[in-house]
């Protein structure tokens, strides 16, 4: 009975273990994150997107699957606010992923990689800055977006992992995330998306 319960609890823990690695990875790259070349980077960041919605601009932000809930969540902090102790006005901002009618109709009619570059054509105007969240940085209606917002003279910021991909060299500014693995991506891609809305929000108190 001694040994079985033994097998037991040594089989409690390895979820135990599973979840300290998992922690202890997410605290190793954000610790990496932390030299002065990426806080420079956020702070140029939340600058672009103060200076556009000075200017009379707005901010548009797309990307797929969980960065899309990504975009979502900043937009929804950018209308309303970050902290309870912000007393700013309300931040012009949209996420292109909400309309499930506009989605489906477009990827219906032109393709699933027009979905954001078709709503950037009936939205977007030249002060305004399209913020591109993405692991990969290769997805199609990503890369579509940045080439329509650049076409049409629109700043272009982009969250990305990895080495960037694609987008890296279709955008006005970017932060890598220095991981080759999606959710640790993620993870500081929101991270740092709250510390550019506060920024952005000490702009506008």
């Amino acid at each position: 009975m001694v040994k079985r319960n033994e097998k037991v609890g040594a089989h409690c823990n390895v979820p135990l273990h599973v979840a300290r690695s998992q922690i202890e990875k997410s605290i190793h790259l954000k610790q990496k994150i932390k030299s002065d070349e990426f806080l420079k980077k956020i702070v140029q960041i939340s600058e672009i997107w103060s200076g556009c919605i000075r200017n009379g601009g707005k901010i548009l932000l797309c990307g797929n699957g969980g960065s899309a809930a990504d975009a979502q969540h900043i937009a929804g902090e950018l209308v309303v606010r970050l902290t309870s102790q912000s007393k700013r006005k309300a931040l012009p901002a949209m996420a292109l992923m909400v309309n499930p009618c506009i989605i489906t109709a477009a990827a219906n009619d032109f393709g699933f990689e027009s979905i954001f570059s078709r709503q950037i054509e009936a939205l977007g105007k030249k002060n305004d800055c399209l913020v591109l969240i993405s692991t990969s940085g290769n997805s199609p209606n990503l890369l579509k977006a940045a080439k329509t917002a650049k076409k049409m003279g629109i700043k272009t910021t982009a969250f990305l992992g990895k080495k960037g991909g694609k987008l890296l060299d279709l955008v006005d500014f970017s932060f890598v995330v220095p991981s080759n693995h999606t959710q640790r991506i993620q993870e500081v891609h929101i991270t740092v998306g709250h510390i550019v809305v506060q920024l952005v929000e000490k702009n506008f108190q």
